[in-house]
């Protein structure tokens, strides 16, 4: 491929916990999407962009393909829809020990009109027979334009999927610069992180009744100043996650601050404080204003 730079946009497409951002920050060798062991941890469409001296790969990081139950999630649903629009190529990303709730996101991407590239994902947690039986599953009739196999958690089989994905992407100019990993603002990540350790540290609902904005982001010479509302919906979960005299959003804070000065690589001053929007993820104000929606 010498003398050949190759461009395009590749959306990650799955099941919730399928191992979308994971596999993201594997590609690019830095946590820039937010993961965690629950389910639809991501929101947003997240832009990395892998670049080496002859391609540049802009993937789209998608929320986790569900039927929605609330506005939010038809959002979401919509940002994935968006993505698969938008995309010159798409990686139907699968968690191989659950390759029939993979169906109905298969059928649905096989008839985007795009070439679609399976990854079966997680081969560390599956033996070689669950691995064969999810690949024939979901191969049995369906027109998959390649078929690989990887592990996004270790590594195994990331670099060949990259040289896999530059194969399909037709020659082109780069889109961004070369040392860029997204197009994302740094407060944007910020209030990821936070909302991360929000869906790390509570239980049930509430990580899923969160938003997080970002109020001021003061830039210092030794320290940046951060303050963020995490939002919530219903008085009741105000007080979980304030907790008794306000420890677990101490708790919250600590651990989110730690991750925010890993990221900027830089000391943070974090002052978090919690409001209640009532039913904020049904009403389309809020979730415009949260940046949810255009």
């Amino acid at each position: 491929m010498s003398g050949t730079h190759r461009s395009g946009y590749v959306a990650i497409v799955g099941r919730p916990n399928a191992g979308k951002s994971t596999l993201l920050n594997a590609i690019l060798g830095t946590k820039l999407a937010i993961a965690t062991h629950k389910a639809q941890t991501t929101r947003h469409r997240i832009l990395g962009i892998h670049s080496d001296d002859d391609s540049q790969i802009c993937f789209l990081d998608t929320p986790g393909v569900i039927e929605p139950r609330y506005r939010l999630q038809e959002v979401m649903m919509g940002t994935v829809r968006a993505a698969t629009a938008d995309a010159d190529l798409i990686l139907h990303l699968v968690d191989v020990r659950y390759p029939d709730d993979a169906v109905p996101v298969r059928d649905t991407l096989l008839n985007a009109g795009k070439a679609v590239i399976l990854g079966l994902n997680k081969t560390d947690a599956a033996e070689p027979d669950t691995i064969a039986r999810a690949e024939t599953r979901l191969t049995d009739g369906a027109r998959y334009a390649a078929v690989h196999r990887l592990s996004a958690r270790t590594g195994e089989g990331v670099p060949e999927l990259l040289a896999l994905l530059k194969t399909r992407l037709l020659p082109g100019p780069a889109f961004y610069p070369k040392d860029q990993l997204s197009e994302h603002p740094e407060r944007f990540f910020v209030a990821e992180l936070v909302r991360e350790q929000i869906f790390l540290q509570y239980q049930e609902e509430i990580p899923y009744s969160c938003a997080v904005e970002i109020l001021e982001y003061k830039e210092g010479e030794d320290i940046d100043h951060i303050m963020a509302d995490i939002i919530v919906a219903r008085d009741s979960q105000k007080g979980i996650l304030i907790g008794k005299k306000g420890s677990a959003l101490k708790k919250l804070g600590t651990a989110a601050r730690a991750q925010i000065e890993a990221f900027i690589d830089k000391r943070v001053h974090l002052q978090l404080f919690v409001k209640v929007r009532d039913n904020w993820r049904d009403k389309d104000a809020h979730l415009r204003g949260f940046g949810y929606m255009e």
